[in-house]
């Protein structure tokens, strides 16, 4: 099943606010998951909108597995993400006040989302999470982020996201000029802590 744009909404309304926090649920998550992160976040003048996945999955199997295996899934989740961050800029949000946190299988397509479309961003969080292919495809990644931030958190081991997988996600975004932050927390276990909230609030939402 591919995707319909279904957004969850929090925070301010849209039409009264310059900021803008887009929310990617993880894998068996929902959007009113990841919006009830917000509490934790230094985002209390900004609107939040957190699509929905059908099914509460945006692709089927690993993110490493080969792309044709998560088709057409893959490209109708960055599809949402991309219709979700036009819902913003639509109603006059800049790119540079526009922000993305994401856990998981929605770090993954965090990462992916903004790395095809690099650009000067607000700042983005992943937290478990990498560029998305068996093998990457560099040729999909272009633009210049501008040193946007981008606070990459993760565990070692993780079952699902090898840390060889976060390290080439951190060179690429440095190639392409994003200021990036990763820390890697040993044997901390498939979730998000209180650090990552921590770094999350002072590297990227204190603006």
């Amino acid at each position: 099943m591919i995707h319909t744009l279904n957004i969850k909404t929090a925070g301010i309304a849209l039409e009264n606010t310059e900021k803008v926090l887009v929310m990617i649920h993880g894998r068996g998550g929902s959007a009113e998951d990841i919006l009830s992160l917000s509490q934790h976040l230094k985002v209390s003048d900004y609107a939040l909108l957190a699509p929905q996945a059908s099914n509460h999955t945006w692709y089927p199997h690993s993110f490493i597995a080969p792309v044709t295996h998560n088709e057409p899934w893959l490209s109708s989740a960055i599809d949402i993400v991309g219709q979700t961050v036009q819902t913003a800029l639509g109603a006059g949000i800049k790119p540079e006040n526009l922000y993305f946190f994401g856990f998981s299988q929605g770090a993954c397509l965090t990462l992916e989302f903004i790395t095809r479309h690099a650009q000067r961003f607000g700042g983005a969080v992943a937290i478990i999470g990498g560029v998305i292919g068996e093998t990457i495809n560099r040729n999909n990644y272009k633009g210049d982020f501008g040193q946007t931030p981008v606070f990459i958190g993760t565990s070692n081991p993780d079952f699902h996201v090898p840390i060889e997988r976060v390290y080439a996600t951190e060179n690429i975004l440095k190639e392409m000029n994003a200021d990036v932050t990763l820390e890697v927390y040993e044997g901390f276990g498939h979730s998000i802590n209180t650090q990552e909230i921590e770094l999350a609030n002072k590297l990227v939402f204190n603006k």
